[in-house]
């Protein structure tokens, strides 16, 4: 959310976001599950996913990714199960092990932050749920069963490419916020890759920041602000915290204490739709990635809807 949106207004913006992408004809739009951040409104996933089906027809919507440790796998299986019972093959389910919070966010969603171990385990049950027959003995999730909803493992480390590749599901990086291991974490996928009921062979999806506008300078400046804009909300916290200018930002950027925050963007297209348009086939060619997540972050509603609408025609 923009530091003067509520988060009404940024859902709605989000629904807006959603059938500018259907009308464009992109595949899917997924949405993250974070928890205890005032500027992001994305805490109960399903619920909006519910909500965005609703507001559109044809585009497949998802969770990229519900953090499995914050949730038993039947709940997921219930909700999921319901969205696809409701919207039959629209619906996908990314996984992430990340608690998407702190210690305190664990605390009161009465889990434990030693859930995160079991998560290759709580993926098997929570996809036995969602297939013909539960790993639980007399639990089954109604509605759930028989829908197969298609899984996949999110994640920003080796740790979620070798476990994709070990239950042969596709795997998404998240390299628009996490690149360092994104070349390694790949080729471990590849290299580990069996074969599963869901998928035959290896199916990776990347992720890439994107700034498209109508001229190079214009994209240029909203990934600037943009870039402010996450930098100073992760390291300006609390009402009585510091308040950073511009120039503050920018040295802190180039200083070797901001280099990692710096680097977080470093995945990023800007420029005009062709531009834009011409890197992401270029990123996803020099990785073999057969499929390309785009997060258009503008800090305007309308710049992100024509950022997308751009990069979709260029």
């Amino acid at each position: 959310m923009a530091a003067d949106e509520t988060p009404a207004q940024a859902l709605a913006h989000s629904v807006d976001l959603a059938r500018a992408a259907e009308e464009s004809g992109y595949t899917r739009v997924w949405y993250a599950e974070h928890h205890n951040m005032a500027r992001i409104a994305s805490s109960a996933t399903s619920v909006f996913i519910a909500h965005v089906a609703a507001h559109t027809t044809s585009i497949r919507l998802g969770a990229g990714g519900v953090m499995l440790p914050n949730h038993s796998p039947l709940t997921i299986a219930e909700q999921f199960g319901t969205l696809a019972t409701l919207h039959p093959g629209r619906i996908d389910l990314g996984l992430g092990r990340a608690p998407g919070g702190d210690r305190a966010v664990f605390a009161a969603l009465r889990r434990d932050p030693t859930a995160s171990d079991a998560f290759p385990q709580d993926v098997l049950e929570l996809q036995a749920y969602l297939g013909d027959e539960s790993r639980v003995h007399g639990v089954e999730a109604t509605p759930g069963k028989g829908t197969h909803v298609p899984l996949y493992i999110l994640g920003s480390s080796l740790f979620g490419a070798q476990l994709a590749a070990q239950l042969g599901l596709p795997y998404a990086f998240a390299s628009h916020f996490a690149p360092a291991a994104l070349e390694q974490a790949v080729a471990a996928y590849r290299a580990g890759f069996q074969p599963s009921e869901q998928l035959a062979e290896p199916y990776v999806i990347v992720g890439a920041n994107v700034f498209a506008a109508a001229s190079s300078e214009e994209a240029h400046e909203q990934f600037v602000a943009a870039r402010r804009s996450r930098v100073r909300m992760m390291i300006q916290r609390g009402a009585s915290a510091p308040s950073y200018s511009d120039a503050e930002i920018d040295a802190f950027l180039a200083s070797e204490q901001g280099a990692q925050l710096a680097d977080m963007m470093r995945i990023t297209a800007v420029g005009t739709g062709a531009e834009t348009r011409a890197w992401l086939d270029a990123f996803a060619a020099s990785l073999g990635a057969d499929e390309v997540i785009t997060a258009h972050g503008a800090l305007a509603p309308a710049a992100r809807v024509s950022s997308l609408r751009l990069t979709a025609a260029g």
